[in-house]
């Protein structure tokens, strides 16, 4: 078996060990709820009600996608590791670092899924909007044609599991998300009232913009969290995780910021800037992922275009930090002792 093949073969066993975790499903249910109940909570608001809704919400599925991301990484490997149940595989000539590939590649597949579903709900919930007012009326089509789509991902998923042994959780994600697609696509050609109108009319490109953002930095994080969970276990890797995406979002506010006042006198010519200390503050810069590069919704409340180009950077960003943190999960893996 080459290289590739083996990859693939440790992806698929993951992506459907993943999918099949009660968490995962009870991630995204909370998830699920708190986008749906933030519509009601941003009513009372003294501003642009929207507005609070979509920061919110947005932020609940990035949350969600990073907490799950951690869960999942400690699921299919740092407990497979203390349960030694990975010797069986690295011990039959399979590469620790296509192993590690293989899981990472699993695990974004999971969480491709379920942030999928949770982007899907809030976009569902998005369409339907605040009611500011109470003679604003109710998105009827929003509503009905969710509850229908999410009432039929749980039909299947019992009809599943009670006639076929298949996991409810794994049927339920991967069943959910097309339905949802579907009950939003349908719901974009009716107004409140079921009244015939164009798709276009209520389509927000640019949320799903945001929502492909966010998907692209929960994937970074996964990166973050598989290379930790090759040496800690499920609370520290949860902590680790946890803690380099608050830092990551506050990377310019801590760092960056002090980057650009070391970079100020030393353009002004003052003699208290060490060069030394400088290159330091720029090399912890550079080091820590900015996570604030795959958030976007002030660009959203502020009626912005997101542009393609923004949208081509952060993707390659995302591929760089994805591609040094599994870097550095290899070099801590290859002396991970699993005997």
């Amino acid at each position: 078996m080459g290289f590739v093949e083996q990859v693939l073969a440790v992806a698929r066993n993951t992506l459907l060990e993943s999918v099949r975790q009660p968490v995962a499903l009870v991630v995204v249910l909370i998830g699920t709820l708190l986008v749906i109940m933030s519509n009601p909570f941003a009513a009372y608001t003294m501003d642009d009600d929207n507005r609070m809704f979509v920061d919110i919400g947005l932020s609940t599925v990035f949350m969600s996608g990073a907490i799950l991301s951690a869960l999942l990484a400690t699921s299919v490997l740092s407990r497979e590791i203390e349960n030694k149940t990975v010797l069986t595989v690295v011990s039959k000539s399979v590469p620790r670092f296509a192993f590690l590939l293989g899981k990472y590649l699993g695990v974004a597949g999971a969480l491709t899924v379920c942030t999928a579903f949770l982007g899907v709900a809030f976009a569902l919930v998005e369409m339907h909007g605040v009611l500011q007012t109470a003679a604003t009326p109710m998105h009827w089509p929003v509503i009905s044609l969710g509850l229908l789509a999410v009432l039929g991902a749980l039909g299947a998923g019992i009809w599943c599991n009670f006639f076929y042994g298949m996991a409810f959780p794994a049927v339920f994600l991967v069943l959910g998300v097309p339905l949802l697609g579907i009950a939003y696509g349908m719901a974009l050609m009716f107004g409140p009232d079921f009244a015939a109108q164009a798709p276009a009319k209520e389509f927000e490109g640019e949320l799903w913009k945001a929502i492909l953002l966010v998907l692209a930095g929960v994937l970074a994080m996964a990166s973050v969290a598989v290379a930790a969970s090759t040496r800690f276990g499920q609370v520290l890797t949860v902590a680790a995780t946890l803690g380099m995406l608050l830092l990551g979002l506050l990377s310019d506010w801590i760092i960056g910021r002090e980057v650009a006042e070391l970079e100020r006198l030393a353009q002004a010519g003052s003699v208290a800037v060490n060069s030394a200390t400088l290159w330091c503050w720029k090399a912890a810069y550079a080091a820590v992922p900015n996570f604030q590069v795959f958030w976007t919704v002030d660009a959203l409340n502020q009626g912005k275009s997101i542009p393609g180009s923004y949208i081509g950077w952060a993707l390659a960003y995302g591929a760089l930090v994805t591609t040094a943190a599994l870097g550095v999960g290899t070099a801590l893996f290859q002396r991970r002792e699993v005997g």
